[in-house]
């Protein structure tokens, strides 16, 4: 069951909240009740967005978006090229004693 997205920006206030509340003593179960996340999601933040301002984290997601498009992209133009290239090899095949007169 998936539950609600966070925004970067909220995931690295979640994540200086859970800090503090580790550091006055509180233990990781009550800091994610509290934040309304499970271990694993904190734990998965933590690795993700530990030590990232909001601005820098935004800026990840970004790059993150546009090197989805780019791959896409690629895949778009090898896919492309590897049509082309069995067009080609159909006609040369054709002109090169394919036709049988």
């Amino acid at each position: 069951m998936k539950g609600s997205k966070h925004t970067p920006a909220q995931i690295i206030e979640k994540l200086r909240l859970a800090e503090i509340e580790l550091a006055n003593g509180a233990t990781l179960t009550q800091v994610t009740a509290k934040l309304g996340v499970t271990e694993k999601t904190y734990y998965r933040w933590r690795s993700q967005y530990g030590g990232m301002k909001a601005e820098e984290a935004r800026r990840l997601k970004e790059l993150e978006i546009e090197n989805a498009r780019l791959k896409r992209l690629v895949a778009d133009l090898s896919l492309d090229v590897h049509v082309m290239k069995e067009v080609a090899k159909k006609v040369s095949s054709a002109e090169h004693g394919g036709g049988g007169w």
